[in-house]
């Protein structure tokens, strides 16, 4: 079983800088919405044109595993072996447009993944070690409070995504990460209908917080229309008590957000305005297989950042708030914060966000 490090976060950690040469971002050339949005996202960070990686794909979400390495990953690789920057890049940037999720089987030793999941394999590809399919492996970041994220002591690339319902709502995202600011407060909102690990984590993260910019709240009752929001977990439409699709905060640029939600990353497609969350005996209640909430929602909301899982990645697996929030908050950009997190790799997780979005700007 993976255990979390019990040494606190120093708000003092001197991060290594990163910026937009340690970027790659990758482009569907099939896709208008990918064109687009990597078109504003290079002139807004300033990505080199050199590390902008061109494919030629489907636009479809989820694809087979054989397109996946020979239309994604295999040109992805090239291209960082031809330009010589492998090492020097850190993050890869996905879009709205590049394929979301890989078909497979289900469970937990099943092949299904997220395309940006399996692309943080890619490092250890390149260098000749093979990754097997089925199930997830371990994360070597985890749980890495007071280490810098670099090669080779980290042997993986952090993938991000930029997507959301449209490419203007991408747009404003990339947008609020520029404007990114440290104040408000985290919303951590348990579920009483259990006790599984997942409320123990939010206690966790409660506690690690500083006392002021913590909304915690373990009632019956679901926390919504809170102000100043800078970060979000709870169990979302897994908790029975939510009956709407986004809690109605008043997000801060920069607010991140985690839901302990199997399917919420399946699907950037907008739903009907007349769609809601339900349960799963309820037929009336799917939208693109599932009754569950949507990142997308979050970032329709407000949200700068988000995590997400494409099929059911189970609890385990989900981002830990107590490692993702005070990460966040001490400086560690967008996709650092994330990943630190996440226990698993070449499974069902996706992050979507600007990477190098960072509070450390304005402590």
């Amino acid at each position: 079983m993976l255990r979390l490090c019990a040494i606190p976060i120093c708000c003092t950690f001197a991060l290594l800088a990163a910026g937009p040469a340690n970027v790659l971002l990758v482009v569907n050339r099939n896709s208008s919405e990918s064109v687009r949005i990597a078109e504003y996202y290079a002139g807004r960070r300033s990505i080199p044109a050199s590390n902008i990686c061109r494919i030629a794909t489907t636009a479809a979400e989820e694809i087979s595993r054989e397109v996946y390495e020979k239309e994604i990953a295999g040109p992805i690789g090239a291209f960082l072996r031809s330009a010589g920057i492998g090492e020097s890049v850190l993050y890869i940037v996905t879009t709205l447009g590049v394929p979301l999720k890989i078909a497979g089987r289900g469970g937990p030793a099943g092949d299904q993944a997220s395309v940006d999941s399996e692309l943080t394999t890619l490092y250890e590809q390149l260098r000749g070690r093979p990754i097997g399919r089925d199930g997830p492996i371990v994360n070597p970041f985890f749980g890495r409070r007071t280490e810098a994220f670099a090669h080779p002591r980290f042997p993986m690339y952090l993938v991000t995504r930029l997507a959301a319902y449209s490419v203007d709502e991408v747009k404003a995202m990339i947008d609020r990460s520029l404007a990114a600011v440290n104040r408000g407060r985290v919303v951590l909102d348990l579920s009483d209908d259990n006790d599984e690990p997942g409320n123990a984590w939010l206690r966790d993260a409660a506690i690690r917080l500083p006392t002021g910019r913590v909304v915690f709240d373990a009632s019956p009752r679901v926390v919504e229309r809170v102000q100043e929001v800078i970060g979000y977990a709870s169990w979302g439409s897994n908790d029975k008590r939510r009956k709407s699709r986004t809690p109605g905060f008043q997000w801060l640029a920069g607010a991140i957000a985690i839901q302990y939600v199997s399917t919420d990353g399946r699907t950037f497609q907008r739903p009907p305005d007349t769609w809601n969350i339900g349960p799963w005996t309820d037929k009336s209640r799917y939208f693109a297989g599932s009754p569950q909430g949507l990142t997308a929602d979050l970032i329709h909301e407000g949200a700068t950042g988000a995590s997400g899982h494409v099929y059911e990645p189970y609890l385990r697996y989900t981002p830990r708030p107590e490692l993702l929030f005070p990460a966040y908050l001490a400086g560690r950009n967008l996709a650092e914060s994330f990943y630190l997190s996440i226990p698993a790799l070449s499974w069902q997780n996706i992050v979507i966000g600007d990477p190098l979005c960072s509070l450390a700007k304005n402590p």
